[in-house]
């Protein structure tokens, strides 16, 4: 026996056992993919598995999809469907499937798992478990000391060593950071206690733990305007802050003290994804349907009228087309979401052309984004007037006003407007994994770990020291995060 141990080589493996290693869960799309490029053992024909696969990888990526949580979640029609746009590619339906998972949190790169969020005069970064923040730090959202008023360029923000953050969020005035353990930091102006903290007399400079939520790994965070929201691993929703509006969802108008579980949601179902806008919530549930709550103004409910809701409500437009959501993104004045087949949706106010439709006419309810049905979108992202959609390409397309040029087209013309989605072509040579848009600037990391930003930088905003602004996306080059990796081309072609 120690004699084969020994001699034998991973080839040598019975079929199953190696099967069970691609299952494993640690694997992503590409990783299958380079495997069925670089050995016969992955790409041939093996009897574990019916002929309708073409290759052991190929049947892997069917385990990995039918296990995986949204895909699982889909009616039949829905998962027909969605093999059908992805050509009965299963390698790609995976890649959907993993991007659109990891959306809303950390994305994977050559240089190492990132996230960006940007915020309104501030954008934060993480990089391998550590954060980085540049911009204005007004009230202290930076998270550097009182003493820092501004960081012209990402500068890491001091958590204890034993601290890894997976996951951000950016407001104007606070921020919070949820770690690998669960736990909730928050840094900011603590007005209306929307950093969780009870004691609203002085700032937080300096990112400080959320006790409220110390038992209760969370997993997501999302913050509004003097207003948080939190997702716990389990699928329940806490919220604290203002409440004048309704948006904390506890059916009242009572400011929150400290984090509190949004009763209505508990009794609907388990969340997967929350979005905060600045006075109302959109909340996605396991089964695809999409809850709203908080300020009707600007039609961002997607109820069809301008009411407040005091209490999650469901969309029916989604509900009753049997349309599953897997992603939401609540803007300043308009809301987007992303179904299970990468069709996207808007509704709101269309000033601009923030809604993609070709117009500038408010939409009450939910509507398809008709012009990138062609296109599987994996991550939708609004803002103030302005709307980016990332497919599964790594192609971006915006839309809405092109102010500052924080859309990236630097051919503004006569018009400041972008009716219908453009693809942004400086970043065609690149693969975008994650877009984040603030107030009037944009940043995007790349499947190689680059950054790019453009619009405004009056405040530092894009971590540029010598630049006012950008029409166009420039990198940001961050100490300690530079570096390149080259990826195979055939990676694509064969996905």
């Amino acid at each position: 026996m120690a004699k084969w141990l020994h001699s034998t080589s991973f080839a040598d493996l019975p079929s199953h056992l190696i099967l069970e290693v691609l299952t494993s869960g640690r694997l992503n799309a590409r990783d299958l993919v380079c495997l069925e490029l670089t050995c016969k053992m992955f790409g041939g024909s093996h009897e574990l598995y019916p002929l309708k696969f073409r290759s052991l990888v190929d049947f892997a990526a069917f385990q990995l999809c039918i296990s995986h949580s949204i895909y699982s979640g889909m009616g039949g029609e829905s998962q027909k469907q969605l093999f059908d746009r992805c050509q009965g590619k299963w390698k790609r339906i995976l890649r959907f499937l993993q991007l659109v998972e990891k959306s809303s949190n950390i994305v994977e790169t050559s240089e190492g798992n990132m996230q960006i969020a940007t915020g309104r005069y501030h954008t934060l970064l993480i990089s391998n478990a550590s954060v980085y923040s540049c911009g204005s730090s007004l009230c202290g959202v930076l998270g550097h000391g009182f003493v820092t008023t501004q960081c012209v360029t990402f500068t890491r923000i001091n958590f204890p060593p034993s601290i890894y953050v997976e996951q951000v969020s950016a407001s104007h005035n606070h921020a919070a950071f949820v770690t690998r353990s669960g736990q909730v930091f928050t840094c900011g102006d603590n007005a209306s206690f929307c950093c969780g903290h009870r004691d609203t007399s002085c700032r937080i400079f300096r990112p400080k733990l959320v006790e409220a939520l110390d038992k209760i790994p969370c997993k997501q965070v999302s913050v509004g305007h003097n207003f948080s929201v939190f997702l716990a691993r389990q699928g329940q929703v806490y919220t604290c802050g203002a409440n004048t509006y309704g948006q904390l969802g506890h059916g009242d108008t009572l400011e929150g003290p400290t984090p509190k579980i949004v009763q209505r949601l508990v009794e609907i179902g388990s969340v997967i994804q929350i979005s905060a806008g600045p006075s109302y919530v959109l909340a996605v549930v396991n089964d695809g349907r999409v809850y709203s709550f908080g300020s009707g103004s600007n039609f961002c409910l997607g109820h069809g009228e301008q009411h407040n809701e005091f209490q999650p409500r469901v969309l029916q437009t989604f509900r009753l087309k049997d349309i599953h959501v897997v992603s939401v993104s609540a803007g300043d004045e308009h809301a987007v979401a992303l179904d299970s087949n990468g069709f996207v949706y808007t509704w709101g106010k269309g000033y601009c052309g923030a809604l993609g439709h070709g117009d500038e006419i408010d939409k009450t309810i939910p509507q398809p984004l008709n012009s990138l049905k062609n296109h599987l979108a994996v991550q939708v992202c609004a803002r103030k007037r302005k709307t980016f959609v990332l497919v599964d390409t790594g192609i971006v397309y915006g839309f809405g006003w092109m102010g500052f040029g924080s859309l990236g087209f630097p051919d503004r013309g006569v018009s400041d407007k972008v009716l219908t989605p453009r693809s942004l072509d400086s970043l065609r040579a690149h693969r975008v994994s994650q877009i984040s848009t603030g107030l009037y600037h944009t940043v995007v990391v790349t499947d190689k770990g680059k950054i790019f930003g453009f619009g405004d930088n009056e405040r530092a905003q894009l971590g540029h020291e010598s630049l006012r602004g950008c029409l166009e996306p420039t990198e940001i080059f961050i100490q300690n995060l530079e570096g390149e990796s080259t990826a195979s081309e055939s990676e694509s072609s064969n996905l």
